[in-house]
């Protein structure tokens, strides 16, 4: 009776006769329901608003194929108080919004970031030089930087790591998907992604940019090893993060915390502006321990919202076994409406509430790099 719950089957004939050339796809659209569609059904359901995990490529690895329990995610010990306030605070007065604002004008000058597209791949060279660039005075003995290559699209994903000094085995991860789409047809239309998720990634680089420079003129190294992930592929069904954390779970990775950065730049009421701290999906001990870096860090308040199944790259470290959370830019119902669109663009995007979810990044490697009572 359970695998007859947790298994839907679409009926695979009458899918062969309404798409006899295209190969199905696994999706898995709910913790108890698989289904079989065609890759071209794929963006019917985003379009309808139906979040999936693409499974196509685990099905061998996923436990309730093979009849065992899925992944339990560790309860850790996350601070109770914050503990390097002065650090924080020294690294947030020289967030740049300048920088901030010229790298995500470069960002969604590619045409798409549309993982399968010839634009999708110059733009993931670009975030890997900006990257590189950034982090080229990190002694190669503590950086390292992968080119995450999933084979069957061309866009890779990127993965910085800085290894911790002592207990380098404990792992913080940021992510961020770096893709793009425009639903109408993603192929051919425009995808400027200023938003979704070009918000995040620069987000991601700016804290990636101020904790480099503390590296390096402080000497400093993490105790823990943190790791600023770029997924590709995640508007596809999470695939970049999916096979990310399907490979860390299979190496038996320790990822302590991961954090997910996407969205971060719209203000719908900027008389209430305020960030969302995702509760559906997300691991509570961690989701509390980031509602204290908000308060601790950022001049805005947080709103506890939900985003549904899958919703974003988080939902690949959970379903893994490893902790996840999620701060989006505001209550969720309240996220731009523009994205998916040509009209996602850096015009409709504050820089300054961008800047506020550098701040939590930057709470989150600082106080957890150096944590160890988990």
């Amino acid at each position: 009776m359970r695998l007859q719950s947790l298994l839907v089957w679409l009926n695979a004939a009458t899918i062969a006769w309404s798409y006899p050339y295209e190969p199905l796809r696994v999706l898995q659209v709910g913790e108890n329901e698989v289904i079989k569609v065609p890759e071209s059904e794929k963006l019917n359901l985003l379009r309808r608003g139906v979040k999936f995990f693409d499974v196509t490529r685990h099905t061998s690895s996923l436990p309730f194929f093979n009849k065992e329990e899925e992944p339990v995610v560790p309860v850790y010990n996350y601070p109770a108080e914050i503990s390097n306030k002065e650090i924080v605070d020294g690294l947030i007065e020289n967030i740049d919004e300048e920088s901030m604002h010229k790298n995500l004008a470069k960002f969604t000058s590619f045409y798409t970031r549309y993982y399968k597209s010839d634009h999708g791949f110059e733009s993931a060279e670009w975030l890997a030089a900006t990257i590189a660039n950034i982090t080229k005075d990190i002694p190669q003995d503590t950086l390292t930087i992968e080119h995450f290559d999933h084979k069957e699209w061309k866009q890779y994903s990127i993965i910085v790591r800085i290894a911790g000094s002592t207990t380098p085995e404990d792992i913080i991860v940021i992510g961020s998907h770096q893709d793009s789409i425009n639903l109408l047809l993603p192929s051919i239309m425009a995808a400027p992604g200023a938003d979704d998720n070009g918000s995040g990634t620069v987000t991601n680089i700016e804290a990636l940019r101020l904790y480099t420079e503390y590296f390096l003129k402080r000497e400093f190294r993490p105790n823990n090893t943190v790791e600023f992930h770029f997924y590709s592929a995640e508007e596809g069904g999470l695939l970049g993060s999916l096979d990310v954390f399907t490979e860390y779970a299979k190496q038996e990775k320790q990822v302590r915390a991961m954090l997910q950065q996407d969205m971060t730049g719209y203000v719908p009421e900027p008389e209430d502006e305020h960030v969302g701290i995702v509760t559906d999906y997300t691991t509570p001990a961690l989701t509390d321990f980031i509602k204290l870096i908000v308060d601790s860090y950022l001049s805005i308040p947080y709103r506890d919202t939900k985003c549904g199944y899958a919703c974003s790259d988080h939902g690949s470290a959970t379903r893994n076994g490893f902790p996840g959370s999620f701060v989006i830019e505001s209550e969720f119902k309240k996220t731009n409406k523009y994205i998916h669109s040509t009209m996602d663009t850096l015009d409709r995007l504050s820089l300054v509430h961008m800047a506020e979810h550098t701040k939590i990044v930057l709470g989150v490697i600082v106080e957890l790099g150096s944590w160890s009572a988990w």
